[in-house]
């Protein structure tokens, strides 16, 4: 996991550009779709956006939130796409969200042809 204190950060360190299966991997869980396509129309975002609706069981939710702290936020943050400080709760792009920013574009603009419940 990340260490997501901002001032104790190091310097990025350089790496290769993502080869696709990594972009895809990280396009492959709707709740990773759903912080990408939502950092390419705004940036920051507050971690709420992300929190499952009122209309879910209190079980549920804690299961997804778990998922989201756990699995979603620090994957994408450990690749570099988003930068996550969970202090703020705040949510912005990474280093390497111009990398990815092509494919949730092309996703964006097709919304109306993907499948019913994307992202």
């Amino acid at each position: 996991m990340t260490d997501h204190s901002y001032s104790s950060r190091e310097p990025t360190v350089q790496r290769e550009r993502a080869s696709l299966d990594e972009l895809l991997e990280a396009l492959s869980k709707p709740p990773r779709r759903r912080i990408l396509t939502a950092l390419a129309e705004a940036n920051p975002r507050d971690e709420a956006e992300f929190a499952p609706g009122e209309f879910t069981s209190a079980a549920r939710r804690q299961e997804l939130l778990t998922r989201l702290h756990h699995t979603h936020l620090p994957k994408l943050d450990e690749a570099g796409f988003i930068e996550w400080d969970p202090d703020s709760k705040t949510i912005t792009r990474g280093p390497r969200f111009d990398e990815i920013a092509p494919l949730v574009e092309l996703m964006i603009a097709h919304r109306d042809e993907l499948p019913v419940g994307w992202p």
